[in-house]
This record gives C-alpha cells, structure tokens and sequence, in this order.
C-alpha cells in the first residue's frame, strides 16, 4: 500500500519549466514513427536522436526532462511483436533522458512518465481498476531506480489517474498527477468528471503535483485556478498545453475510424503566442508550465524567459 508521506523533491522555489513534446519532434527531425507504439518508435530506430532532444530540452531552459515512455505499453508492443522489449525500452529510455540530465551544467530532475494503457483522450477504454493497475505497477517499478518523480500524465478520467497515481506511489518517489481536459474549455476532465472531483479521489495519496496537459492552452488557463482551489499549499500545479486542433472524442491512434491518425497542427501557437496564454497561467499561481505535443525547444526557450533567474 502507497505511504502517506510525500517523498521530497528539492526543485527550485520559483516556477520550474517542463520540457516539451517528444513524438512530433522526432518526426520533425525525420524520424518514422510506428502508429502502434508512436514516439517508443524513436527508442528502437533513433535513440541517438531521443537523446539529443532531451538535451536541446535542456539546453532551452528546461528544469524537468520527461523519459520517452509514453508509448511504452506491453500490449501495444505485442502487436507488434517485441513484448519482450518492455523492460529493455523502459530501461533504455530512462538511460537517455538520465545521460541528458547528467551532462547538464545545472541540476535537472527526470520525470518518468506513466501514460494511458488503452488509448489517449479515451476515458471509456480505461478499464478496469484491478486490471490497470498492475500494469501501471510494473512499468512504475522499473521507472522509479532511474527518475527523480514519476509522471501519470495525460489521465482522461479520476479513475485512471488513481490506478496510475496508487501504483506511481508504492514506489516511494515523488509522484505528479496530470489530466487532460475536454474541448470545451469547461475545466472538467474528458470523463466530464471536475478537477475538484477528480483530485478527492487521490486525497489519501502523497500526490505532490496536480497538473493538466495535453489540452488547449486556453483549457489550461482554464483550469490553473480550478487545481489551486483543489490542492493543499505545499503541491506544485500548472499545466502544459498541445498544440493540436480540438481531439474528436472517439479519436484513436491505432483503429480503423475516420477520425484515427494524426490530429494536425494549429498555426497560431508559435512560442510567443504559446507564451502569451503561459504568462496567464502563472499569474493564476502555476508552478509548473511547460509544453506537451507539438511544442518544440524554440517553445520551452521562450517560456524559460517568463522566469525569474535563480
């Protein structure tokens, strides 16, 4: 059973800064991605270059490096074939984004990120909890020797996020939780669930960050007031926004739907548009910005200047 006791993680007082997304930057730097196991692919055809986004992360500002685990889920991988590749790609992925963070001249912490196991955006393809959360358990477990905090992001619905979180915290590590949001701008989770109601289910966890990501910006500035009036004082929150068109609600990456595929790019959210709503999301109290799909370094190096120096 998790403590209760939060682990510590000694991050700057000040603001800290995410990295960004991963995936489409690897396709913007020619790598072929898999449909199936998405930026994973970049573990297995182009660590060389996973390694060096990590860096130019690093490089723009960024405080927290996010392992490239996202797509590292078992049944994904066995589709096609390489469900025995499940420890050495978590492995491998923590061993990049650690070699990034090592060679850094200044501290920087590594989150391990815990994704969605049935499909983003989808809280109907959740599952069940006593089935999710072994799973969410295996991969924390291998995450946790190598990261300083481990990640669940992108959670759809407060009953992935507790499965995600409940498993994150047997480990002993510092632990955030992040949800992604509806299109509407509502400030409720894609399961229609409120942050509020959400975050309740998690009160018994040492959960020491509430975030949301994987949104609109415009959702996110939505929400920042939303999570602090459902955290305690002492928790980091804020968000990362996607760059991505409204998500259809029975999107997915992998089907056979009109709607599956690559969500496509808006054209209004170079990094200082990006910044202008992330200025809105400090001055409600984040503690934490960053970026998630379709941001790229240029992004984070933007918001890196919106911070106090330390």
């Amino acid at each position: 059973m998790a403590t209760n006791k939060a682990a510590s993680l000694d991050l700057p007082e000040r603001p800290v800064l995410l990295d960004g997304g991963m995936g489409r930057e690897l396709q913007f730097r020619g790598v072929a991605l898999s449909e199936t196991i998405w930026s994973a692919q970049g573990l297995v055809a182009a660590p060389d270059v996973v390694r060096q986004i990590h860096a130019d992360y690093i490089a723009a500002g960024a405080d927290i490096i996010t392992t490239n685990t996202y797509g590292i889920i078992r049944d994904d991988l066995a589709r096609i074939g390489i469900a025995d590749r499940f420890t050495e790609l978590n492995e491998l992925a923590c061993r990049l984004a650690r070699d990034a963070a090592d060679a850094a001249r200044r501290p920087v912490w590594v989150a391990g990120s815990l994704p969605p196991l049935r499909g983003s955006f989808r809280p109907d393809l959740v599952g069940p909890h006593e089935e999710i959360v072994l799973c969410y358990r295996e991969q924390a477990r291998l995450l946790a020797p190598h990261v300083d905090l481990l990640l669940c992001e992108t959670m759809s619905s407060g009953a992935e996020a507790r499965a995600a979180a409940e498993a994150a915290c047997d480990t002993g590590r510092p632990v955030w939780v992040s949800w992604t949001l509806h299109e509407d701008e509502s400030g409720r989770l894609r399961s229609g669930e409120s942050i509020a109601q959400a975050a309740s289910l998690l009160a018994d966890l040492p959960v020491s960050g509430f975030l949301v990501n994987c949104c609109s910006p415009a959702s996110v500035t939505r929400a920042v007031p939303l999570l602090a009036a459902a955290t305690a004082t002492q928790r980091r929150i804020g968000g990362y926004a996607n760059t991505f068109h409204p998500i259809p609600a029975d999107w997915r990456l992998d089907g056979d739907k009109a709607t599956d595929g690559l969500i496509s790019l808006r054209d209004d959210l170079d990094p200082d548009a990006y910044a202008a709503h992330a200025i809105r999301w400090l001055a409600a109290g984040a503690t934490v910005i960053g970026g998630c799909c379709g941001t790229r370094p240029a992004h984070i190096r933007r918001l890196h200047s919106l911070l106090p120096a330390t």
